[in-house]
């Protein structure tokens, strides 16, 4: 909490001596000067890292300012020309714990250790890093009033779960004061198991080869969002001015998401609990299910096909985005969320390949912050599931996130719509989050399209299954 507590009085230091956001673009980049002004008044034609520095001997400290060298853009090795820093996104990541290469913490040859490194580090990063959320929701939209007649069962109690939710994580007054928020955290990464028809591999050095980074993640009323993520060296940066949603990958570029405008999905794991009743305002209550020995109602959500196809891109076709939130019965807080997303791509002249990418996420250890409840830790498990007409073709790979909160805060002083310009750089067309998906062969037959066709079918109804269909009112 000392920790919290300088960090904002430095913020609001510098806006007292009549920070501006003319100031701070008229100053270079590349100084240290004010680490706290750099993010809060980005510069639209920011650059991004190029370097990697040893953090340990590149850090210096002011008071409680610290600047620091910056990052090196991705997972690829070797020396490239300095570049300009980008400002407090750096600085605060300076202060998270990164860990030690991979390839050099065990004895195997360095080139191929590498080699596979920088394969699950863009896997872990592409695929965990900035995910969004399956449709479009604002929050200067009311929550739909609770009605019952008229109205069906599943509908009506949903809207009391939500309810009850809102009430739980700070009550609607409190929750519509906050006009701008900032968290910051520590994750550590790690693709733990990987499985296909012949064997099941998986990772018995999880505590070596976990990569260790942090985040920064800053939010503002209506619809934006800025998080900058650091990971093993690397890092992947995304934004919202609530126009367009972007990002910037080492192997993409910069680069516009297709479809509409979505929340953050990190955001959505117990640090807005806002944004997370108006994205299931429209979910139906499916059952009740026992999470970590705690009973929960689920409420179900699914991207409507207007959507869907505005998120496709040729030749990758999204057929299903569901979200599924687990609201305690004892304290009526989100503890746990799970998403499915189904993609199917098509590749001339070849076999479809299609991927299931599921999400569940678990949130811990809420505390209020300001009034609102926030979940300062939680823990991330991810599944890539690839299969195609052959059924001896599939592969599954698991990768985990375990993630801490260090400081939250609202309403900061001198944020500004600065924060939230999109880069210079951006491509004229978008790209869709297919694209994070790997792309390593094809499945070739002319036999087993009717079990095919099946696996598809029952995993589009896999989580009406599994539930136990007791609804409560």
């Amino acid at each position: 909490m000392e920790k919290k507590q300088g960090f904002f009085s430095s913020v609001r230091e510098e806006v007292v001596r009549g920070l501006s956001p003319g100031r701070s673009r008229a100053k270079s980049p590349g100084r240290v000067g004010s680490s706290i002004s750099g993010l809060l008044f980005r510069r639209k034609n920011h650059t991004y890292d190029k370097n990697l520095e040893n953090p340990e001997h590149n850090v210096s400290r002011s008071g409680s300012v610290r600047t620091l060298a910056p990052l090196i853009e991705g997972p690829d090795g070797g020396e490239t020309e300095d570049c300009k820093r980008v400002g407090l996104g750096h600085w605060i990541l300076g202060q998270l714990s990164r860990a030690p290469s991979m390839a050099n913490s065990n004895g195997s040859s360095p080139n191929s250790n590498n080699t596979h490194k920088k394969s699950d580090l863009r896997l872990l990063l592409g695929v965990m890093g900035a995910p969004l959320a399956p449709l479009y929701v604002s929050t200067a939209d009311p929550l739909p009033h609770l009605s019952i007649k008229d109205t069906p069962i599943e509908t009506s109690s949903a809207q009391y779960i939500l309810q009850q939710y809102t009430a739980a994580s700070g009550g609607q007054k409190v929750q519509e004061s906050i006009k701008n928020a900032y968290a910051m955290g520590k994750v550590k990464m790690l693709a733990s198991e990987f499985e296909t028809a012949t064997g099941v591999t998986k990772n018995k050095n999880a505590t070596r080869d976990a990569e260790s980074g942090g985040f920064v993640l800053w939010q503002m009323n209506p619809d934006m969002w800025y998080v900058e993520l650091a990971v093993g060296g690397s890092k992947v940066l995304a934004g919202c001015n609530g126009k367009l949603v972007w990002r910037h990958t080492p192997w993409l570029g910069a680069h516009t998401a297709k479809g509409p405008v979505r929340p953050l999905r990190r955001a959505l794991q117990g640090l807005d609990p806002r944004t997370t009743a108006s994205m299931f305002a429209d979910s139906k209550c499916i059952g009740e299910k026992k999470i970590n020995g705690e009973e929960c109602f689920i409420l179900k959500l699914c991207a409507d096909p207007q959507t869907l196809k505005a998120r496709s891109e040729d030749p990758a076709e999204i057929i299903r985005h569901a979200l599924f939130g687990y609201f305690s019965q004892k304290t009526g807080l989100l503890v746990h969320m799970e998403d499915s997303l189904l993609t199917r791509m098509q590749s001339s002249g070849g076999d479809a390949v299609y991927w299931e990418t599921t999400i569940n996420s678990f949130m811990e250890d809420y505390r209020p912050v300001e009034g609102i409840m926030i979940a300062h830790s939680g823990r991330s498990v991810v599944t890539l599931f690839r299969f195609g007409e052959m059924s001896m073709s599939h592969t599954k790979t698991r990768m985990e996130e375990a993630w801490t909160i260090e400081e939250v805060a609202f309403n900061i002083p001198g944020l500004s719509l600065d924060c939230f310009i999109p880069p210079a750089d951006l491509r004229s067309g978008s790209i869709s989050e297919a694209r994070e998906l790997p792309h390593n062969g094809r499945e070739k037959s002319a036999t087993g399209g009717a079990a095919h066709r099946a696996k598809v079918a029952a995993l589009e109804n896999t989580h009406d299954d599994d539930m136990d269909w007791k609804v409560k009112v």
